[in-house]
């Protein structure tokens, strides 16, 4: 996956609480197992007033323009914010591939569903948790200032923004150094390769029929 040191960028708010993961991609769009070509469909409800399907060329489609991803000011954006619960419903990893694809790389929202938050550590996406009150200072300065950018630092562990917002957050060690080297548990397995390799070969040799040929 994709490593993740530090972002900024232009922040999208979408103001509502217990978004699941149908509404973040809904379910016509899970028969691909490839984790691209999701970032058209994001939303994809919301997003377009047609019912949408695998293959249609979004060119052809017909965009919600009230929709926050359809409005020119936050085209280009690698932050969402949201609110409460975000991520909750079902437990499809291609949530996350979806926001990945569009070119999310932060989520900030008070609360996160715990699979649709472990699903993101997986992918190159951070889910940050800040306070409620800070959500809403958040909002209302995305509101009030046109492209709004957000500085998150994850190897400082600080997120920082216009007008003397700064705020720390805690990322669990292991989930942090994945996401700084851009691991995902494949990566991390392989990183053992070496030590893999050597236990195969003495396998063979002091055990061979073990080994199915």
């Amino acid at each position: 996956m994709e490593k993740l040191e530090r972002i900024e960028g232009v922040v999208v708010p979408l103001d509502r609480a217990n978004v699941d993961t149908d509404a973040i991609i809904p379910k016509q769009f899970l028969k691909s197992i490839k984790r691209s070509g999701f970032g058209p469909n994001l939303f994809d409800e919301w997003r377009y007033l047609d019912h949408g399907e695998p293959g249609m060329d979004p060119a052809t489609r017909k965009p919600n323009a009230e929709f926050i991803l359809n409005q020119p000011r936050y085209r280009g954006a690698a932050i969402l914010l949201a609110r409460d619960n975000f991520g909750c419903g079902s437990s499809r990893e291609h949530a996350v591939w979806a926001l990945a694809d569009y070119g999310i790389r932060v989520v900030i929202a008070p609360s996160f569903a715990d699979i649709f938050y472990n699903n993101c550590f997986k992918n190159g996406v951070l889910p940050l948790a800040l306070p409620a009150d800070d959500i809403d200072r958040l909002f209302t300065a995305v509101a009030t200032t046109p492209g709004y950018k957000l500085d998150v630092d994850l190897r400082a562990e600080s997120v920082r923004g216009p007008n003397g917002f700064e705020r720390s957050f805690d990322i669990e060690q292991f989930r942090r150094d994945r996401m700084l080297e851009g691991l995902d548990e494949i990566g991390v397995t392989l990183k053992q390769r070496a030590d893999i390799l050597a236990y195969e070969a003495r396998l063979r040799a002091d055990a061979p029929w073990l080994i199915h040929s």
